[in-house]
């Protein structure tokens, strides 16, 4: 019997070959096993890591490619690996997790569509209580990423997912019975809470079942899924709106109703269906699919381990590009705080009726599809990922200035779907420390400090714009200021990236690590950063 087996092989001089061997075997009912002396991973002999039942002997072997200082690697995918990843696209991970980024940005922008169907009327709330509604929503999100950190590690991805779905759709569909700005508040705050899981479970599972080089692709259908929500959520927004008085119920009741109820039934779909965990038997379900998982396993840097190790912690918190992506994180979305919670306010501070407001949405999500989807195409084609989320962040600021000097309405709008670009930017953040955090709970720890500082400038953009009349001028130059600030931060952890992976391969060390010793980027030097 004839198999293939990929692998990589360090040789300690900056040089890492992606190795694909055609093998024969032979039962070894019918044959004297030996020992294969020239590996130390499993092949060919028992062992710790072993347990072969026959013995391996190699015929020939094709080198295809090197990283390089940009930590590329032109690897061959077989036809099983690629029918591998179709499945992961298509059946077993990317279906829920996109429906569920669909649901999550569309259920907390249920409040920015309200806004224009009577909420503040029905609630007695003021504008400025109505500011706290929108960031009250990311204070629960803060919250919740301590103890999310501690579940997200003991237990199964797809259930805990599907959990606290079920119960943000609950929260939801009884905001509908809201009265006044206490009881609002309290259900922002805890559909907050319960949407906090949400982004780094989704990142963890992607960057646990896929390869680096597939990362940044996955990543920005997360937020494909939001720029997707807003279009959709912009047309039926506008179509709730015209349930207003049915039942004796106001239209924004009826948005959080509908919403929440959709939402439960998702999040039992998704208990029951949504896998995070690349061993799982419905995926690898042969020998040769085991072998690629292992592989694709060695390449992500990423080993599903129930140990918090604290070290990991220490260490994450002194290196210099934790600080810029936790910081930069905070700076950029700002501005997505802001413009979720009053992008329905500000387009119709330009002069358009109420029901038409939000029908404008849907540009601004269509942009938000376009400016991510150039990003991956960017990133796929010609790495750069930080550098590039810094361009973009530089359109996005370009579009506030228009936003707040230009006085024409049509301006106006280009310069507010301009803004847009920031999502794309931070996706490419995100996309930046997914491929180049290793070690389980080092990752997850990055993750989570980087939603929370995420949660911090989303809790304080609507703040930004008190006590000011839309456009809001004021929070608009903070926001170009915070952008500003987060470009610098973006590209001296872009630098300290590249500094490190310059060291790395000039180095003449002879050392091999395996990723099953949940190693971190620091503690494994053979890995090297995708610039």
């Amino acid at each position: 019997m004839s198999e293939k087996k990929e692998y990589t092989i360090d040789h300690g001089d900056g040089r890492v070959e992606y190795v694909v061997e055609e093998t024969t075997t032979i039962p070894s009912s019918k044959i004297e096993v030996k020992e294969d002396h020239h590996s130390d991973e499993g092949y060919g002999h028992t062992g710790e890591k072993g347990n072969l039942a026959f013995e391996t002997v190699i015929d020939s072997k094709e080198v295809r490619e090197v990283y390089n200082d940009n930590g590329e690697l032109d690897y061959v995918q077989s036809a099983e690996e690629k029918a591998l990843v179709r499945r992961l696209d298509f059946l077993y991970v990317m279906p829920c997790i996109a429906l569920m980024n669909f649901f999550q940005y569309f259920d907390k922008s249920a409040l920015s569509y309200s806004a224009v169907l009577n909420i503040m009327e029905d609630t007695h709330i003021t504008s400025n209580q109505f500011s706290w509604l929108g960031s009250i929503f990311y204070l629960g999100y803060l919250v919740f990423q301590v103890p999310n950190s501690i579940l997200l590690q003991r237990f199964p991805i797809g259930r805990y997912v599907g959990v606290i779905i079920v119960l943000w759709g609950m929260v939801l569909a009884v905001t509908a019975t809201g009265k006044d700005f206490s009881q609002l508040a309290a259900l922002r705050f805890l559909l907050g809470f319960f949407e906090a899981g949400i982004y780094p479970c989704c990142l963890m599972i992607i960057s646990t079942m896929y390869r680096r080089r597939e990362q940044a692709g996955r990543i920005g259908w997360i937020y494909i899924c939001n720029g997707a929500a807003m279009a959709v959520g912009g047309l039926i927004g506008y179509g709730i709106g015209h349930m207003q008085g049915v039942h004796g119920l106001s239209g924004w009741q009826w948005v959080m109703i509908i919403l929440g109820a959709v939402t439960i039934v998702f999040g039992v779909f998704c208990f029951f269906l949504l896998h995070g965990d690349p061993a799982h038997p419905s995926i690898s379900r042969t020998d040769s699919l085991k072998a690629i998982i292992a592989e694709r396993t060695r390449d992500n840097a990423v080993a599903r381990t129930q140990e918090i190790k604290v070290s990991h912690m220490i260490e994450s918190v002194k290196e210099l590009r934790f600080w810029c992506f936790i910081f930069a994180s905070m700076l950029l979305n700002m501005q997505n705080g802001a413009l979720g919670t009053f992008s329905t306010l500000i387009t119709s501070s330009f002069g358009f009726e109420r029901l038409n407001s939000i029908l404008l949405t849907i540009p601004s999500g269509v942009a938000d599809i376009i400016y991510i989807v150039v990003a991956i195409y960017v990133n796929r084609r010609w790495g750069k990922t930080l550098p590039m989320a810094a361009a973009l962040l530089v359109w996005s600021t370009v579009g506030l200035i228009l936003l707040i000097t230009i006085p024409y309405a049509k301006a106006k709008l280009l310069g507010l779907y301009m803004c847009w670009g920031f999502a794309a930017s931070y996706v490419l953040l995100l996309t930046s420390l997914a491929n180049n955090v290793t070690g389980y709970t080092k990752k997850i720890f990055y993750s989570s400090c980087t939603i929370v500082l995420y949660t911090i400038g989303n809790f304080a953009g609507p703040l930004m714009t008190m006590n000011q009349p839309a456009p809001y001028i004021g929070g608009m130059i903070g926001f170009c200021v915070a952008n500003a600030l987060a470009i610098i931060l973006m590209m001296i952890a872009h630098f300290s990236m590249l500094k490190e992976n310059r060291r790395r391969l000039a180095s003449t060390t002879d050392r091999k690590f395996d990723v099953l010793d949940d190693l971190t980027d620091k503690e494994n030097t053979n890995i090297i950063y995708r610039l």
